[in-house]
């Protein structure tokens, strides 16, 4: 057996050995008991659906790359379980306070949410022990973040656990520019019309509990509900229209599809629980549908190749854009609403607020490029075997096959 294939039985099982012991001691003597933390509540559907969008729609999201599909759904599960789990025990040592209710499990799994966005960015290029290590400094960093514009900038709790799409897309994005490029002409990072397939279903999956996702943590659960479906449904009108149109011959281009579907919900997210009239959250699907087109164009051809990035999944036009949208929305609607209610006598006020929430958005996208940048330069170095780039976008360097299989 190659000694690369044995560096890993000796690392990857132990750390998560490793790992999964030191939750277990925090969890049996900071944690309160289950009488204690677990009471009935009517969030628990909602809950149920967001860990199925994360584990499914998100796995199988993943599952775009012709000979990685075991790794996709594979290696998702477990940042997932394992990313909770750090999530609730990074806000109970950072914040000091023993919490492990239905309402801090909710928080963990849509924070969990980052890092799965950005391992949608390094997908096929990072190891296993480089995952595992990538998603303990993202979801701490994460956190800093949240309690910053928390706590510096007024930003209320809900609103700072849904900026996972800004900072899980900006963090992967200054990760990957620290993977070398892997060699033109490579067969393996291509698409196959199975993969394809596969893709599009997590994309189903994800499409559907989206509303669930926007409204789990938010006062107003019934109008980010309606908002989120609106807005989603809209962006999946745009986008078969806008893939007819910006193609060549005519056709619906799946990639186009798998990405701007999901525009609308990432607009959204910021503003689903206080529009107040629908048509503002179908313009906002609308403007997110073609934000993804047409930025994929513009991003694969200008930014990527300029600044010698390789966004595996295309989380750039897929959540970073239309998250970009939906904060300059925020920020809008914001304004407008409480010029309104003070009949805009009181201008200052309403720019020290504006300030605030820009501050907040640009906060979370420094701190998500910083730190992947600092996060990249560690998964490097020589301790976590990163993988040589002939090796890339591989299943058969991590999984047992039965037989060999050139098709998939």
């Amino acid at each position: 057996m190659p000694s690369r294939y044995l560096s890993f039985r000796c690392s990857v099982p132990w750390l998560m050995l490793l790992l999964q012991a030191l939750l277990l001691i925090r969890s049996f003597f900071g944690f309160p008991g289950v009488s204690d933390t677990y009471s009935s509540s009517n969030s628990h559907p909602e809950f149920q659906d967001v860990t199925h969008m994360v584990v499914f729609g998100f796995g199988f999201f993943l599952m775009v790359l012709r000979r990685y599909g075991f790794s996709s759904t594979g290696f998702n599960l477990l940042l997932v379980v394992l990313g909770v789990q750090c999530s609730v025990l990074a806000e109970d040592l950072l914040s000091r306070t023993a919490d492990c209710s239905l309402w801090s499990l909710a928080r963990a799994v849509v924070s969990t949410t980052a890092v799965v966005i950005s391992t949608g960015a390094v997908l096929g290029k990072a190891n296993p022990v480089q995952l595992i290590v990538m998603t303990l400094v993202e979801l701490i960093f994460f956190y800093v973040s949240r309690w910053i514009n928390k706590t510096f900038l007024e930003v209320p709790e809900p609103l700072t656990v849904m900026h996972v799409h800004l900072f899980g897309a900006y963090f992967g994005l200054a990760l990957t520019s620290r993977f070398p490029e892997p060699p033109p002409g490579l067969d393996k990072s291509r698409s196959t019309p199975k993969s394809e397939l596969f893709s599009v279903l997590g994309t189903v999956f994800v499409w559907v509990f989206w509303p669930s996702f926007n409204s789990i943590l938010a006062d107003s659960k019934k109008e980010a509900v309606l908002n989120t479906y609106l807005a989603l449904a809209v962006s999946a009108v745009a986008a078969f229209m806008l893939s007819a149109l910006t193609s060549k011959d005519g056709k619906f281009r799946m990639a186009h599809i798998r990405s701007a579907v999901l525009a609308g919900g990432v607009a959204v997210t910021y503003t689903a629980h206080r529009i107040q009239h629908p048509w503002i959250a179908m313009i906002l699907g609308l403007l997110g549908s073609v934000v993804t087109i047409l930025g994929s164009h513009c991003v694969q051809r200008c930014f990527n190749p300029a600044l010698k990035l390789q966004d595996t999944s295309g989380v750039h036009f897929t959540f970073g854009l239309p998250a970009v949208l939906g904060a300059v929305a925020a920020v809008v609607l914001h304004v407008v609403e409480d010029g309104i209610e003070t009949q805009w006598n009181n201008l200052s006020s309403l720019g020290y607020t504006a300030f605030f929430y820009i501050g907040a958005f640009c906060q979370t996208i420094s701190t998500a490029l910083i730190t992947g940048l600092i996060t990249g330069l560690i998964l490097n170095i020589k301790l976590l075997k990163a993988v040589h780039v002939s090796k890339y976008f591989d299943d058969q360097f991590y999984w047992e096959f039965p037989h060999l299989s050139v098709g998939f």
